[in-house]
This record gives structure tokens, sequence and C-alpha cells, in this order.
């Protein structure tokens, strides 16, 4: 028994690690998971994006998925990667220009500015990645836990409305510990990080082109079937 514990510790030191960034506005800021397997070894919540870099690199992370758009968009209608998601008929926000984010007075696009700030403490240790295929070594991508939601339980099933409990259930299914995850926030950086595993064994689609960034999603031969919705 002690022998095949021991076993399971080798196993599980020996995958790589991946993270996911959630990604809020001035107050919430960002929740890191950092998974190993689907043993999470790493959980932080409200941090600023400078403080990513570090954790990441202490834990020899490999990549990181981040919950928001990797680039603003200056050019006419949508990104090309929102508007194959809108074909899909999964929707999401657009994402402007940092003129219009800056002009706006709501306060709704804070978030995108704390993206802004996250894709930049990264750079250095985790760069963008900018091909469609990922090709070794550290990165950073975008990703979007209703897409991700989507490619993995199919989208007749995923739903905005229900992700609350429909994602912790989703995160119990796939053998993660979900009792340390208590936010929505939490659950979604844990997809994220998901999505960095899909992204590093080369199952992700890259919904996009170069010049409006790639949106990354799994990719599943099956769709997970929830025990209980």
């Amino acid at each position: 028994m002690q022998a095949a514990r021991s076993r399971s510790r080798s196993v599980a030191r020996s995958l790589p690690a991946v993270a996911g960034v959630d990604v809020g506005g001035d107050k919430k800021r960002c929740d890191l998971v950092i998974l190993r397997g689907a043993t999470i070894v790493c959980r932080a919540e409200r941090i600023a994006p400078e403080a990513l870099p570090s954790l990441c690199i202490e834990h020899d992370v490999v990549a990181v998925g981040v919950d928001a758009p990797s680039l603003w968009w200056t050019g006419s209608g949508r990104r090309a990667a929102e508007q194959a998601l809108a074909r899909e008929r999964i929707s999401c926000f657009p994402t402007p220009s940092r003129e219009q984010a800056v002009a706006s007075t709501s306060g709704f696009f804070d978030w995108m500015f704390m993206g802004e700030r996250v894709y930049r403490a990264l750079a250095d240790a985790y760069p963008l990645l900018t091909d469609a295929r990922y090709a070794g070594g550290r990165v950073s991508f975008e990703t979007y836990p209703y897409a991700i939601t989507c490619a993995l339980l199919g989208k007749a099933i995923a739903s905005a409305k229900q992700k609350r409990n429909q994602r912790r259930q989703l995160l119990t299914q796939l053998g993660i510990d979900v009792s340390t995850l208590r936010s929505v926030d939490a659950r979604d950086a844990t997809l994220c990080a998901l999505t960095a595993q899909y992204v590093i064994d080369g199952n992700a689609h890259a919904y996009g082109d170069a010049e409006g960034g790639y949106i990354r999603v799994p990719i599943v031969g099956e769709t997970i079937v929830l025990d209980t919705l």
C-alpha cells in the first residue's frame, strides 16, 4: 500500500503543472489555480497580476490560460475568434479598442484592463502564444470558461445560467476536489488550467487568427455526461 501511494505521488510529480487565471475588476483582481493532473497544487484569490509569474515559476508551470482578451481590437466588426464562436452559437462579450474602453464611464471594461495587466506581467516568463498550435516552452494564452464548458459538455447542455452548480459538478466528475473552489471565479480559473493541459497536449482548438488573437478551447472525443444536473 505504501509503495502504491509512493508511485501515485511520483506520477503526480511527473505531470506538467498548468495554471488558470480568472480575471476580475479592481476589487476582485485575479483568481489563480495551478493543477498537476487533477490535483490543485496552488490556489490564490484576489491577487494582483504582478504576483502571478513568481507563483507560476515556483510551481514549474508550463502554460497559463487566461480568461480575458489577449489584445484590444482595432479592426472593424468583431475579432475573428468572437465571430467564430458566434457562428457556433457561443455568446461572448465583444472586445473594444483600448480607446473605446478608456472612454467608457460604465466601469464594465475594468476587467479587460486587469487582463491587460495579466498578459503584461506574464510576458517575460510566459509569452503569449501567437501561433495556432503550441510548439513547446512556457506560454500564456486566452481562453473562455463558457466555451470550455460547451466543448466538454456539449452546447445543448452547457448553461451560463447554471454555471455555479454545473461547473462544480463538471470539475468533480473530472476528479478535481472542489472543496477549496468556493467561488465561480475559482472554478473558472480551474477550467482555464484544465484547458492549458489540453493546449500542451495538442488537443485544443484555436478560434480566430493572429491579427485578432486566438481563443483556445479543449477538443474532446466524447462530451462528458454529468451524473446530475
